[in-house]
């Protein structure tokens, strides 16, 4: 017996084949392998045809089907999980009206904004828990102004995974987790936010049926089995976002327990068991995965613009040429806690939602011509990447979430000890290293969905933990001084980024 596990990133798409005894994935592939192309009409537009998806889809499932020689009888399930806050316009016959709206086009910022603004903030965060933002309602918005042609003809508005959702079974349905994270969903009435669609003046007759994360939400068609060399009638049975999915592949659930991740962004996503938002919009909150009304969870995100790039930036520019990161983390090692006075603000991949959406720049203080070298500045990198996740941290600790464990897929900058060790001893939280991705969780999830599995801990009970680093007293001063001297570091770059405005 066995599940299928897809995961819609806008760079590929990722298939994953799970055995639902032992755990363990049996066959994965992606596509394309180049890195998928991102269209950009104009200066912060980021579209993709939602085709594209679904044709990658098709040849990772091939490939898989292919590689592992399972019988397409023998898979029970089928989950997905997607790139957030798209947009996906459809007709009546389910075909595309234009490329999507994906997560990071920034086209809607000022809608969003506006909208804060008149509506109310103090109403919009209690509500929304949080700005509508930049999110898939003001992505519509500016499709239902600047293109009305276009909006006319929409049948239904529908997020990437809903999408693909649709391509499988030929039904139009989301979650609650998916209306959340479009701000589309009224935590305080438990309700589609109605208040924000008359803002808007979006027509509710736009919005897809929900359904559980966790249950059936349609099963796969003929011709969508034809397609995939799969079986029809094979179901569907779970569905998320990415960073929730990716909290759910590392087992978490539950209030305290935190998800991570640290690739060319990185995030912070932790569970929260009240419904609370930060009062100045700093994080987004969105329903996780396993939310109810009566049994609230909440994931908490907070996202970094800076962080792997900045590592790969010093690597092209400042480490020895044709370095390994493996060699550049050996350089850092040799390099004591601080980086001998050395910080390094990793804010040079555009504003940053945690401090107030500023743009402050890259910046590296404190070098000493006569003192420092490469090693200083590898070092000081990797510890001013880590002391931004300890700032978002700190924020989410003030909403009620405290920070005891932190679990992470042993990928990107989790390979690096230098990294790693800096976490643990800058937040006091031990720091657990797992092997799995995006779409072995999603597989999983349709585990779940499809009631193979009684409940989380028997879907994850195969979960390999590869590392676990515990915060070392006897350093935590060191890592405290060193946070210090870059939080003022960072509080003197705003205040200069707030005069120059």
């Amino acid at each position: 017996m066995f599940l299928l596990g897809y995961d819609i990133g806008s760079s590929s798409v990722k298939a994953s084949l799970v055995d639902a005894e032992t755990g363990k994935c049996v066959a994965s592939a992606f596509f394309p392998k180049t890195e998928a192309g991102i269209i950009a009409v104009r200066p912060g537009w980021a579209e993709q045809e939602p085709e594209s998806w679904w044709e990658n889809l098709k040849l990772s499932t091939r490939s898989i089907l292919s590689e592992s020689r399972v019988d397409a009888k023998d898979i029970k399930a089928i989950g997905i999980s997607y790139q957030m806050h798209g947009l996906v316009c459809v007709d009546k016959r389910q075909r595309a009206l234009r490329p999507a709206i994906i997560w990071c086009d920034s086209r809607a910022v000022s809608y969003g904004q506006r909208a804060f603004e008149a509506i109310g903030e103090k109403f919009c965060l209690a509500h929304l828990l949080n700005s509508p933002g930049n999110f898939t309602a003001s992505k519509l918005a500016w499709v239902k102004e600047n293109e009305p042609d276009i909006y006319e003809q929409i049948d239904k508005i529908m997020l990437p995974g809903d999408y693909i959702a649709m391509k499988l079974s030929g039904e139009v349905c989301t979650t609650i987790e998916g209306f959340s994270e479009g701000m589309l969903w009224d935590f305080r009435n438990n309700r589609p936010a109605d208040f924000l669609m008359q803002y808007y003046g979006i027509d509710p007759s736009l919005i897809a049926d929900i359904r559980p994360t966790f249950a059936e939400q349609g099963r796969l068609t003929g011709t969508a089995a034809r397609e995939l060399g799969l079986q029809e009638g094979t179901p569907i049975t779970y569905r998320a976002g990415d960073q929730p999915n990716n909290a759910l592949s590392l087992n978490v659930f539950n209030p305290g327990e935190i998800a991570s991740t640290a690739g060319t962004s990185g995030v912070v996503y932790g569970v929260n068991g009240e419904i609370n938002y930060d009062p100045q919009s700093r994080v987004n909150t969105f329903a996780h995965v396993n939310h109810t009304a009566a049994d609230p969870r909440l994931g908490v995100l907070l996202c970094i613009n800076g962080t792997g790039i900045l590592n790969s930036w010093i690597r092209r520019n400042v480490a020895p040429e044709g370095i390994s990161y493996a060699e550049m983390n050996r350089f850092a090692s040799s390099v004591p806690i601080g980086s001998a006075g050395i910080s390094i603000l990793p804010f040079g991949n555009g504003a940053e939602r945690m401090l107030n959406n500023r743009t402050t720049g890259c910046g590296i203080h404190g070098v000493d011509f006569n003192r420092h070298d490469k090693s200083h500045l590898i070092r000081a990198a990797q510890e001013g990447i880590v002391f931004s996740f300890k700032y978002g941290i700190d924020i989410m600790e003030e909403m009620g979430i405290p920070i005891k464990k932190i679990h992470a897929g042993h990928a990107n900058m989790f390979l690096s000890s230098v990294f790693r060790e800096t976490l643990a001893g800058t937040t006091g939280a031990t720091i657990e290293l797992y092997d799995t991705d995006g779409s072995v969780g999603a597989a999983k999830g349709a585990g779940m969905g499809a009631g193979i599995y009684k409940d989380h801990e028997e879907a994850f009970a195969t979960l390999d933990k590869l590392t676990v680093v515990e915060p070392d007293a006897g350093k935590q001063q060191e890592y405290t001084d060193a946070y210090a001297r870059w939080k003022q570091c960072l509080t003197q770059s705003m205040q200069t980024e707030t005069e120059n405005k």
